[in-house]
């Protein structure tokens, strides 16, 4: 049995292709290669390029590979909908032309994943983490943003892609109540579950209990921690997620708030994940001189819980 550490470009602050400030690509996988990740997901859509030579490349330079591609989209609206969809074209076409991550014997399915979050919506960013005052979907927009999600999953799933559904703070898939309706209105053969300890536990959720209680829809995690302090006053503004994030409330893997000796504990003796876990820091990119110091901090603290 093992889970493999890997990694994200918001590691580096890469979260909005727009964003000015953003580290070149090149960069970002080769500090990514030094930390000892096994891989990297692909990050936004329009970061890496998608021409096959050239990112092959690179990542053979930096022994690395893919461990998933991204849509991170307004899952909602139906004007969006069709450049989402050549998005998983475009994606799908590159990361399957990739070498494989090996398999191990108890993962459900193959990397690379698609891994599907949706963002783009003022309201529910301002009210990222707090599930008294976040706005829900009326029924006929959440049955819309299911029906897209079942379409790109179908999409990728023809070019031997497993998409699996990350809830995202600041999104409209995050609180506890929008996660078990998810899981009821998504069948397991349609998409997988990606959940984020850092998500879950932002957004007012116990990170193992919600490991647990959907153990059997987990095809792949991400792995966060919280700076306790900066979220707390955080929470305590009106802010967008990836404001509070740019002002530290994530931090590296086992200095935050979050157990990982017990969520070590539970994957491995009690749900028997295996498979790939991906470390995610969010982070203003200004900042993103200190993103390998961090990465490679947080991998030393998994290699020492017995993560590889």
């Amino acid at each position: 049995m093992a889970i493999h550490i890997t990694g994200a470009p918001c590691c580096w602050g890469v979260d909005d292709v727009r964003n000015p400030f953003l580290p070149p690509w090149q960069k970002v996988l080769c500090e990514a290669g030094q930390a000892g990740y096994k891989a990297i997901e692909l990050g936004p859509y329009g970061y890496l390029p998608l021409d096959i030579e050239v990112v092959s490349a690179e990542l053979r330079r930096n022994g690395i590979s893919i461990v998933a591609g991204t849509i991170f989209d307004d899952l909602l609206s139906k004007e969006n909908y069709p450049k989402v969809l050549k998005q998983v074209d475009d994606i799908c076409s590159l990361i399957t032309k990739l070498p494989e991550l090996p398999r191990e014997s108890g993962q459900r399915y193959k990397t690379p994943y698609l891994t599907v979050m949706d963002w783009g919506h003022d309201e529910r960013d301002y009210a990222a983490g707090h599930p008294d005052k976040a706005p829900r979907l009326s029924e006929a927009g959440w049955q819309q943003m299911m029906e897209h999600i079942k379409g790109i999953a179908k999409a990728a799933e023809k070019w031997g892609v497993r998409a699996v559904i990350h809830p995202h703070a600041g999104g409209y898939i995050e609180f506890a109540d929008e996660i078990d309706k998810l899981m009821e209105d998504i069948p397991a053969a349609v998409a997988g579950l990606c959940l984020d300890t850092g998500h879950l536990r932002y957004s007012g959720m116990e990170p193992v209990a919600w490991l647990r209680k959907y153990a059997d829809r987990l095809d792949y995690i991400h792995f966060k921690d919280i700076d306790e302090k900066v979220y707390e006053e955080v929470l305590s503004e009106h802010i967008r997620f990836f404001e509070g994030c740019g002002k530290g409330a994530m931090c590296p893997i086992g200095t935050g708030m979050l157990d990982y000796p017990a969520i070590y504990k539970l994957l491995t003796e009690e749900i028997h994940y295996e498979g790939y876990i991906t470390v995610e820091q969010e982070r203003d990119p200004r900042n993103s001189d200190t993103s390998l110091r961090d990465v490679k901090a947080s991998v030393d603290y998994l290699h020492s819980l017995g993560f590889d």
